[in-house]
């Protein structure tokens, strides 16, 4: 395909596209008065980032322990509360072949929860291990540009960690319009050229009344559907306009929840008669043409049409539990199973026709999209599929013009050191300038370093995993479109933080060419930051502490402990003699009879394992 030169991607063009999808987020801005943000509390926040996809860590819940086990494990506490120790008892995990890259991110999070409640200390520590890995990274001659770009070492996720806690209060932050296909999640108006949907879609705008259940008898909402879409979309996007504002995990579930209409047949009823044709993602055009075409008089009642009164029921009121069945669940279970070891990505697209998992149930899952021609030849389908590289570039410029106001303001937001009146954070400063002091002891002149270092330091590290995860920081829903979106986003984020000048050309990806005529001006936006925090006042230890002793405060008893000092402790299980000859070794260690206190854990611990 064909892009052209970088400059055709200028601003887009007029176009229905645009307008279309303009109208529509002008409508949702519109109706966003008195919505309250889902931020979520400190404390999941916190566990998301640190433990993510974990929701039962020891750290997390209330546990049970044997009195000599809680009395080692609170002696090993403060052991971590004694710099040599911990330093020599991170330094040592990290020297070991065995020691993994899951094994790094484990003891970082586990360490912070640990020190939660000595922050002042814990930065401390995190000042050292980085030092130590500065000189490191010297030591062995790597590329200085290199330094806090990955994390393999237990300081960078520490460092990731440390930002997490300090900039919760700091954090302020749609995208579903025009068609989706409920199984591969390609969509008409994407960021991502490998979620986009190639294919001219034919589809109309319905405009439903949904009565909400709380409180009864209340005003219908009007909520805009596609007729192309699954009827868990529709519930989803009546989800939305019913419960705005109310965090994703306190509203009801798509799959738990009917749709039906006022005084009409609930859709549910379909899947009684056809169950062969209708699934969760049978579109309301396919489950219309099947109520409509086969069904008697009393069936066309059911028919969708714009205006249509609806209400959604909880399943288990409505009397229609075939929705639910293990036969379907069973199916689409496979297929997703099907589409994740896929060898080619093509196999994923919407060009596909429509697939059938289950041949013994008869469930056929419905995609968006199917391909009626040249079935025998699978390059003539796909010339024939794709829409003229015109029109698909198009598509991409509406999305991201609409866009384009939000996504700046993110950049503007992130990138100012005093936006709309609310100040730089403290630990962004003091951080900057411990990098800019450990340069200079380094004899480190060369400025692209120190802006790398600050890049990877932040904007990479922390920012671009909130831009990347919403859903670490707000009670929301990200849907695959909305991951693909985001990670264009993101990686302009990153592209502008880099002092590296991008070569484009025809060849080039399309996110990268999309983006190239902004670029240039975010960069600028980041080297005045940048530029900003040096000028400004430095922050003394002493109020850098006091600053770090609020936060704690503040933050006391979000975690449990002990949990994760159990944890940690386990690591001491793995290595123990190598700790041990370690703290033996060294001098500072061997002053505070480290060993001798460890070796006390281990037997209090051992005690009740």
């Amino acid at each position: 395909m064909c892009w052209g030169k970088p400059s055709t991607f200028d601003s887009p063009p007029p176009s229905p596209a645009f307008a279309e999808l303009q109208t529509d987020i002008n409508e949702l801005t519109n109706n966003m008065d008195g919505v309250k943000i889902p931020f979520l509390d400190y404390r999941t926040y916190a566990r998301r980032v640190l433990f993510p996809g974990v929701d039962d860590h020891p750290a997390l819940q209330e546990t049970s322990t044997p009195p000599s086990t809680e009395k080692g494990l609170r002696l090993f506490g403060q052991l971590l509360h004694t710099r040599p120790f911990l330093l020599t008892f991170i330094h040592t995990l990290e020297s070991q072949r065995g020691f993994s890259m899951r094994d790094r991110g484990a003891v970082a999070s586990l360490t912070m929860v640990a020190l939660q409640g000595r922050l002042d200390y814990a930065t401390g520590v995190l000042k050292q291990l980085l030092a130590d890995l500065i000189e490191k990274n010297l030591q062995n001659r790597a590329h200085p540009k290199l330094l806090l770009r990955r994390t393999e070492s237990v300081a960078e996720k520490m460092l990731t960690n440390w930002f997490t806690f300090l900039l919760h209060r700091f954090l302020k932050q749609q995208m579903e319009k025009g068609p989706i296909d409920a199984i591969t999640g390609e969509a008409r108006y994407s960021l991502s050229e490998d979620k986009l949907i190639r294919q001219q879609i034919d589809y109309k705008t319905l405009t439903l009344l949904c009565n909400p259940l709380e409180p009864p008898g209340g005003p219908a909402v009007p909520v805009k559907v596609l007729n192309c879409d699954s009827v868990t979309q529709v519930k989803e996007k009546l989800l939305d306009a019913v419960y705005r504002g109310v965090p994703y995990s306190q509203r009801p579930r798509a799959e738990d929840m009917e749709l039906g209409q006022t005084a009409i047949l609930p859709a549910a009823a379909a899947y009684m008669f056809f169950p062969q044709y209708v699934g969760h993602n049978a579109t309301l055009f396919k489950m219309n043409q099947i109520l409509y075409g086969k069904g008697t008089g009393h069936f066309k009642c059911a028919v969708v049409t714009d205006g249509s009164t609806v209400a959604l029921v909880p399943r288990q009121a409505s009397g229609y539990n075939i929705a639910s069945s293990f036969t379907f669940t069973h199916s689409l279970s496979r297929y997703e199973s099907l589409l994740r070891t896929s060898s080619s990505p093509e196999s994923l697209r919407s060009r596909a026709p429509i697939l059938t998992p289950d041949q013994d149930s008869g469930t056929r899952l419905w995609h968006l999209v199917k391909n009626h021609e040249h079935l025998g030849d699978p390059k003539e389908g796909e010339r024939g599929s794709k829409m003229v590289s015109e029109i698909y570039l198009t598509r991409l410029l509406a999305t991201k013009g609409t866009l384009q106001k939000f996504v700046d303001d993110l950049f503007e937001t992130v990138f100012s050191t005093a936006h709309r009146a609310s100040a730089l954070p403290l630990p962004i400063k003091y951080m900057f300038d411990f990098l800019d002091e450990q340069a200079e002891r380094r004899q480190i002149g060369d400025p692209d370093v120190r802006h790398t270092w600050k890049s990877n330091c932040l904007p990479l590290r922390f920012w671009v995993n909130v831009i990347k995860n919403p859903q670490f920081v707000f009670d929301i829903h990200k849907s695959s479109i909305t991951d693909a979106c985001l990670s264009v986003v993101a990686q302009t984020f990153m592209d502008s933080c880099s002092t590296s000048e991008h070569r484009l050309g025809k060849d080039s990806p399309s996110t990268k060419l999309l983006y190239a005529k902004d670029i240039p001006v975010y960069k600028g936006w980041v080297e005045r930051y940048y530029r900003d925090i040096t000028k400004m006042a430095s922050i003394s230890d002493q109020d850098m502490d006091a600053y770090l002793v609020e936060q704690s405060r503040q933050h006391a008893g979000e975690f449990n402990t002990l949990g994760a000092l159990g944890e940690l402790y386990s690591y001491v299980g793995r290595y123990r003699d190598e700790i041990l000859t370690a703290l033996e070794r060294d001098a500072a260690c061997r002053k505070h009879k480290l060993r001798l206190k460890l070796e006390q854990v281990i037997t209090l611990v051992s005690g009740n394992s």
